[in-house]
């Protein structure tokens, strides 16, 4: 007859265990052969500040930025002159849902430009409101968060958009003291042309921007990849993009994440979900907690914030 295992031995094996993985996974993840998922934790760590540290404890400084450099993205800017369509104002709006190995996600297609608008919450710029709350107020049909924010008390509220927003041709808020600074765009001109990417802050203003809001990195210029090796330095997360069609078509994007069923996505991942779906100009919005997508008076997606949706400033919203 066998020996009978008593609680104390379980429990005993359980502790070893638990100590085990403890030891082994970091040295795994980190030192392993495995150098994509090295890559990707770290460049997941490195792009939230809160938790840099899960990086910077088991790596030094110089391997942290070799492998941050590996993913830098390139710049440059929208030529509006190679955008040419006819806008039709065809009012149909298309939703498709979006799927990738670690991610799902929702897809809005808007076929007249001249639709999108930015949207700001009703206590601009001190506090802002949830997407969902901004669209309503617009009577907005479908939906997307927009521009960061400082947030610096970590209450969640909104904050201060960062950089600059243009709402109906007029600047709405701006941090930009040197009009020579060199900012990132996410704009529409009157004609519905969508511009992305970097800019002086002097030529921002005398472009005939109609709609814009300072965020970035854009993904697609002139149809062309920025990412071209590595997945974009920003790591795993949920993402909120914005692109353009040669036709015009405006698509809303949002990838869902830190969930078991869809853990996010990186900024490679997001150019090619744009490209693949035909973006000539395409940009990264504020992502994370704040990834947002509302369609016909309810949130389509799932957000990531335990509370629910978070408070935003803008939205670009279509009615």
């Amino acid at each position: 007859m066998g020996k009978k295992i008593s609680m104390k031995h379980i429990l005993a094996f359980l502790i070893f265990e638990v100590f085990f993985v403890s030891i082994t996974m970091p040295a795994l993840v980190f030192y392993g052969p495995f150098t994509n998922i090295r890559n990707t934790f770290v460049t997941t760590a490195m792009t939230t500040f809160t938790h840099q540290y899960l990086a910077t404890l088991f790596l030094p400084k110089n391997v942290i930025n070799k492998i941050m450099s590996m993913n830098k993205i390139q710049t440059g800017k929208t030529d509006k002159n190679l955008i040419n369509f006819t806008n039709k104002h065809d009012k149909s709006i298309e939703v498709y849902n979006i799927y990738g190995k670690h991610f799902e996600g929702k897809m809005i297609l808007i076929h007249d430009p001249t639709r999108v608008q930015v949207g700001i919450s009703s206590k601009f710029p001190k506090e802002g409101e949830t997407t969902s709350v901004i669209a309503k107020n617009y009577d907005a049909i479908a939906a997307i968060n927009a521009g960061g924010f400082g947030d610096s008390s970590m209450k969640g509220i909104g904050g201060a958009p960062q950089g600059f927003v243009i709402q109906n041709g007029k600047v709405l808020y701006t941090e930009i003291k040197n009009p020579n600074e060199k900012v990132d765009l996410i704009g529409f001109t009157q004609d519905g042309k969508l511009l992305v990417g970097n800019y002086r802050y002097k030529d921002i203003l005398e472009m005939s921007i109609k709609e814009a809001v300072s965020f970035g990195p854009a993904l697609v210029i002139n149809g062309q990849p920025m990412i071209k090796r590595g997945d974009g330095g920003w790591g795993i997360a949920p993402r909120t993009a914005i692109g353009q069609r040669r036709d015009g078509t405006v698509i809303f994007l949002v990838i869902d994440g830190r969930s078991l069923k869809s853990i996010g996505a990186t900024l490679k991942d997001v150019q090619d979900i744009m490209l693949k779906y035909g973006a000539y100009n395409a940009a990264n919005l504020d992502g994370g907690s704040s990834t947002t997508m509302y369609f016909k008076g309810k949130v389509i997606n799932n957000p990531s914030d335990a509370l629910g949706e978070r408070c935003v400033p803008t939205i670009f919203f279509a009615k």
